[in-house]
């Protein structure tokens, strides 16, 4: 799906390619049929203008039943057309736009939450490079594509259909042309021929044109208004700091000049369509009033047909213009489609790009980071550990650090020292750096991080993550909820709200935290990640929450990232931490991983573990 014709043919090559081509087939005959009833209707129209023409007629013995029949022939193949073909066909397309939209949309869910974490590369990576607005990729070009698309196939096979039943219905009617006498039978059938080949390429021609302006205008668009709705879903989320901070009229000012943007494109996108409708208007003017009635005007005027057979011969050239021209009237949907394939085949050769992510952040930085396993009787260790940005120089480095089973590690250090930093590389989630990373074999891990942000799932989903809920019985699940003091909630593990509000709403960052500890609780992981994850808690709470995990996770080891100098201790004055890795920042630009003191709880001694730069 990382080309036009790749992303075109991906659904109908898929595991739904049943259902694709019964749905492609049905559309496909009913255009057919379409078509077919176009040159019926353009007979029933002579018939009809003849009958009026020839009222007085007086070999007509019965004009206005003539009439009457002839105006109930049209209108039954006008409801027949329309109501039937047009109608169901339209149905049958909706229905293709829902399903094909469907499956590519579950594609993309799929390649973005992989096990790789990709959402979270596509995010990290260079962003000048990276697809920007994935949500409107997702949301709105894929929506617009797929019905574009399918719009314009329906438009193509229209023409051929038309090409087809117009042209030999015209063909059957041609006749004779003075001045053409060399042609035979077919000179009407020429003329007409003629006159479209003539006026809907050239015309055509002109608006390509005009539409390569709008494909650019449209991207254009796509991307400044997906950057103030991204701006707007950023300040909603952060609403309460807004407000806090009284900040609201320096985010009038971001968003007024993010709108800008918007303005700016859309003013230069309406100048262009007004153009465009204008021309589509003269366009049509000339083609029904005037090139449509041209090729049989030199036969009717020499008696050569009747005027029946000029009208009807001038609905079937009016016909095919207006199925050939079928490009010009969608040219500005032509260009939109152009524009949503593009967003999409960028957002799919990204996500193709982040697959490996190690090879994909080589392309901007150093990432050498190499993962494996040990003996879990060694535990966790840490080899030559460089942290970088995008430079190659390194922020945080850790020559040898080892984490034996059971161990609860203290990290300590000021505000942008890195300690954040080295819990994400141990996660495989930090991008540029180098050093090899060993787990203790089979080892289940858990990072759990200070913003917790809640999906709306039940409560007891929200407690069983990342595993699906029926992994757990209700009763395991209220009881991690009473362990980690959030008991009062135990009656709505079923529910995805409470009194009308979500999760995420509801609970204050001290829950959502209690909620998280639940969370570990119940799945009892041998390595566990802390990073600020008690930070809304009050020190009563933090004790409880540590206290918690160390009466129910034995044997865990905990590697944590708190604000405190000291770590916390139990109620009787215990520590919950065997070790303090201190790291400290010998310049500006450049922190040191300086020394891992033990502190061992059973000798009154205090001794270096490791030294590095």
């Amino acid at each position: 799906m990382r080309t036009f014709w790749g992303l075109m043919r991906a659904y109908w090559v898929s595991g739904q390619w049943m259902e694709a081509w019964t749905l492609s087939a049905a559309i496909a005959l009913l255009t057919a049929a379409s078509s077919k009833a176009s040159v019926w209707m353009a007979e029933a129209s002579g018939e009809f203008l003849n009958s009026l023409v020839n009222i007085h007629d007086p070999f007509n013995q019965n004009p206005l039943g003539l009439i009457l029949t002839n105006a109930g022939v049209l209108v039954l193949l006008l409801v027949m057309k329309e109501a039937g073909f047009v109608g169901l066909r339209h149905l049958l397309s909706t229905t293709l736009h829902r399903k094909w939209r469907g499956w590519l949309n579950a594609r993309f869910n799929d390649a973005l939450l992989d096990a790789n974490h990709a959402h979270y590369h596509l995010q990290q990576g260079d962003r000048e490079a990276m697809p920007d607005n994935i949500d409107q990729r997702m949301q709105e070009s894929i929506k617009g594509m797929t019905g574009g698309a399918i719009g314009l196939s329906m438009g193509v096979l229209g023409v051929a259909m038309s090409v087809i039943f117009v042209g030999q219905k015209l063909i059957e009617m041609s006749t004779e042309v003075g001045g053409l006498e060399f042609l035979g039978s077919y000179g009407s059938a020429v003329l007409a021929f003629s006159a479209i080949a003539v006026y809907v390429p050239l015309s055509t021609w002109i608006a390509v044109r005009i539409g390569r302006v709008l494909e650019q205008l449209t991207l254009q668009m796509q991307q400044t208004e997906g950057s103030y709705r991204s701006e707007l879903t950023t300040f909603l989320r952060r609403s309460f700091q807004v407000a806090a901070s009284g900040g609201e009229g320096v985010q009038r000012r971001v968003n007024a000049r993010v709108y800008a943007g918007v303005d700016g494109t859309w003013a230069k996108l309406n100048v262009f369509d007004a153009a465009y409708l204008s021309f589509t208007a003269v366009y049509n003017f000339f083609a029904a009033r005037v090139v449509a009635y041209l090729p049989g005007l030199l036969p009717y005027m020499s008696n050569t047909i009747s005027l029946k057979s000029y009208i009807t011969g001038a609905e079937l050239v009016g016909s095919m213009i207006n199925e050939c021209s079928w490009f010009i009237q969608v040219m500005p949907a032509i260009a939109n489609l152009k524009a949503n394939v593009r967003r999409i085949t960028e957002l799919a050769c990204a996500v193709d790009a982040v697959g490996v992510s190690a090879a994909f952040y080589r392309t901007s930085g150093v990432s050498e980071f190499a993962y494996s396993t040990q003996h879990e009787l060694f535990g966790l260790t840490l080899k030559n550990v460089e942290l970088m940005h995008r430079s190659d120089e390194a922020f945080l480095k850790a020559d040898h650090i080892h984490f034996h089973k059971g161990d609860w590690i203290y990290l300590r250090g000021e505000s942008g020292c890195g300690k954040t930093s080295l819990l994400k590389a141990m996660n495989g989630l930090w991008p540029y750096g180098r050093g090899e990373i060993i787990f203790p074999e089979n080892a289940r891990t858990m990072y759990a991080a200070q913003e917790v942000k809640l999906p709306g799932v039940t409560l007891k989903q929200l407690i069983s993550l990342p595993l699906n809920d029926a992994a757990f019985s209700d009763a395991a699940a209220a009881a991690a909820l009473h362990r980690a003091g959030m008991g009062e909630f135990i009656e709505h593990l079923a529910q995805e709200e409470r009194d009308g509000t979500s999760w995420d709403l509801l609970l204050s960052g001290g829950q959502k935290q209690k909620l998280v500890l639940a969370r570990i609780l119940l799945h009892k992981p041998s390595i566990l990640f802390l990073d600020e994850a008690t930070g809304a808690l009050d020190p009563e709470s933090k004790i409880a929450f540590h206290q918690a995990i160390k009466d129910n996770c034995r044997g865990v080891t905990v590697i944590s990232v708190m604000h405190e100098l000291e770590p916390p201790k139990s109620v009787d004055g215990q520590d919950f931490y065997s070790r303090v890795l201190d790291i400290s920042s010998g310049r500006a630009d450049l922190n040191r991983l300086r020394m891992v003191t033990v502190h061992n709880q059973n000798e009154d001694v205090v001794r270096p573990l490791i030294a590095a730069e």
